[in-house]
């Protein structure tokens, strides 16, 4: 019943985003069991329990930290700690700023030359671009026979299906605590935007049908803007004689 739902929802009160996750399965499942003709329509239980109020988390990793993760996964490779289709799949989720899942179920049959050709994603079918140093990744990491994914799990035919467990293991290593895979996601996105590109281009690479849903790196973007505005400023203040005032050094107070 709606009460079980909202009870188990509430008990779980303590942790809002597991809770809300908790109950969107919950809530595929039901549907699933209508579509079964196990339960009647609209019989859904989930309906009208509504979700903890979430804030939306943007952690994007500096250069600094993106060397310390490439460090530590070179370190754990190195020293046999992590595999190499492991350390491959967090590096492909930087380089690509590709979806956690489109990573996992990666099968060789989608790399073309230059790009990966997704049958379905979260969006539908898309074509992701291959960048040189990705290929690179790639064109290392052996074929497993008779397994047709890129990342090949524990299952003889299977995909790597966990990727959090080392995640933990090498985010502590690298002094990353909180950091999910997803800001991975993110840190592709906030690098796009802050070099310059334009928000419907990052759109674009990331896989977004919503401009809205990129909208959230536009902020980033000010930096870029700032420095064209300083520019075209300088020149026409040149053309009209108007003095511009140089920087002043910070002073260090000497105590």
């Amino acid at each position: 019943t709606r009460a079980d739902i909202a009870e188990l929802h509430y008990k779980m009160r303590d942790k809002p985003y597991q809770a809300n996750r908790t109950l969107g399965v919950l809530s595929k499942l039901f549907n699933m069991i209508e579509v079964w003709n196990l339960r009647p329509d609209g019989s859904n239980p989930c309906r009208h329990v509504p979700k903890y109020k979430e804030n939306k988390r943007e952690r994007f990793l500096s250069q600094e930290e993106l060397q310390r993760l490439g460090h530590i996964l070179d370190r754990l490779l190195a020293t046999n700690v992590e595999s190499l289709f492991v350390v491959a799949a967090f590096k492909l989720l930087t380089l690509t700023g590709c979806r956690r899942n489109e990573i996992q179920t990666l099968k060789w049959d989608y790399i073309k030359a230059n790009h990966i050709e997704l049958p379905d994603s979260k969006t539908g079918a898309r074509r992701i671009p291959l960048p040189p140093a990705a290929k690179t990744i790639l064109d290392e990491l052996p074929a497993v026979p008779g397994n047709e994914y890129v990342l090949p799990g524990r299952l003889e035919k299977g995909y790597l299906t966990d990727l959090e467990r080392p995640w933990r293991r090498i985010r502590k290593l690298a002094g990353l605590e909180g950091v999910r895979i997803h800001d991975l996601r993110h840190t592709y996105a906030s690098h796009a935007v802050t070099q310059g590109m334009n928000i419907p281009m990052v759109g674009k690479l990331l896989g977004h049908t919503q401009i809205q849903t990129t909208m959230r790196y536009a902020h980033l973007a000010d930096g870029p803007v700032r420095e064209a505005a300083a520019q075209v400023s300088s020149a026409l203040a040149n053309a009209l004689g108007t003095p511009i005032p140089r920087e002043r050094p910070h002073l260090r107070v000497i105590k």
